[in-house]
C-alpha cells in the first residue's frame, strides 16, 4: 500500500465514519418505515430511502476522491441542521408524537459524536 498522507487519512477516516452513520440512518428509516411512522406527504418513502442512499454514497465517495475541505464543512453544517429537530423530539415531545423522545435523544447523541 502506498504512503498515505495525513490529510488523506484524515478525509478516509471521514469518509468511512460517515457511511457508518448513513447506515445508521438508513436503517432507522427503513424500521420507522416498516411501523408505518413515516409521513407519505411527499411521496412513497421507499423513494427517500433510495434517494437517501444514494447521496450517501455520493458524499462518501467525494470525501474519498475529492479531499476537499470546504465539502466537508459543507457535509458538517447541513448534518448539524438535524439538531434544533432532534432536541424538539426529544425534549419537547406532544402527546401525538409518534416516537419515543429516547429515539431522538439516541440520534441526538449520534448527530454530537459524529460532528
Amino acid at each position: 500500500m502506498a504512503d498515505v498522507t495525513p490529510r488523506e487519512h484524515k478525509f478516509r477516516q471521514a469518509a468511512f465514519v460517515y457511511l457508518h452513520v448513513a447506515i445508521l440512518y438508513e436503517g432507522a428509516g427503513y424500521v420507522m418505515w416498516r411501523e408505518g411512522l413515516l409521513p407519505g406527504r411527499f411521496g412513497p418513502p421507499w423513494v427517500w430511502l433510495v434517494f437517501g442512499a444514494l447521496v450517501a454514497l455520493v458524499i462518501v465517495y467525494s470525501l474519498l476522491r475529492w479531499q476537499n475541505a470546504w465539502f466537508a464543512r459543507a457535509v458538517w453544517f447541513v448534518h448539524g441542521l438535524r439538531i434544533p429537530a432532534l432536541i424538539k423530539g426529544a425534549f419537547f415531545a406532544t402527546p401525538e408524537t409518534r416516537a419515543a423522545p429516547e429515539f431522538y435523544v439516541a440520534a441526538l447523541v449520534a448527530v454530537m459524536i459524529n460532528l
